[in-house]
């Protein structure tokens, strides 16, 4: 395909994911910091779908090109689904990434290792400037562990051990290549490009 969309974020890690994960050949991304004046909207969707939508929605508006944007939430079984759309900004509104592993660590403090399950989703939406839209979902099952492991990845990836083919590491023990051939984002990337390949 020959076409060019503006990804709609500001986080240099998942824009770098993202074209990695395309790999759609003829496919330009560009970053929607390009533009002047490009500003996050505020996330006020109650689902990750929707704040995914007004991420590319507000991109396709200010550059008019498609766009594509994805939203990413943690859930945990023992916080009732928490942090979940508020992942990114679990321990406050400018919370790094370390703050908000320490507050999952301390909310998790004296649960056992066995009743740490979570779950990583991902919604990945592409919007076109005529309003067309295509929305793809994945979904990884795992475990919290007790105390951050590994050096790769970012967010939560040192504490969060995938459940399928890894041998109990965390996203942060993997290398980049590995970790994308499993990943929640990997998964709703991959089927968003099946979208777009038509």
């Amino acid at each position: 395909m020959d076409a060019t969309f503006v990804v709609a974020t500001f986080n240099p890690h998942k824009a770098s994911e993202l074209h990695a994960l395309l790999g759609l050949p003829g496919l330009v991304l560009r970053a929607v910091s390009e533009w002047p004046g490009a500003t996050a909207p505020e996330e006020t969707g109650d689902t990750l779908l929707a704040n995914a939508r007004l991420k590319a929605q507000a991109a396709c508006a200010l550059t008019g090109l498609p766009a594509i944007a994805d939203d990413t939430g943690l859930e945990v079984d023992a916080l009732g689904g928490a942090p979940g759309v508020y992942t990114a900004r679990y321990a406050g509104e400018h919370a790094t990434y370390a703050d908000n592993v320490a507050k999952l660590l301390r909310e998790l403090s004296g649960v056992a290792p066995e009743q740490r399950p979570a779950r990583f989703r991902t919604a990945c939406v592409a919007v076109w400037p005529d309003g067309r839209e295509s929305v793809a979902e994945g979904v990884v099952e795992g475990t919290i562990v007790t105390a951050p492991r590994g050096t790769n990845g970012f967010g939560y990836d040192p504490v969060f051990a995938p459940a399928v083919g890894t041998a109990e590491r965390t996203f942060a023990e993997m290398l980049d290549t590995e970790k994308n051939t499993l990943s929640h984002r990997a998964r709703a990337v991959h089927a968003l490009a099946a979208q777009l390949r038509g």
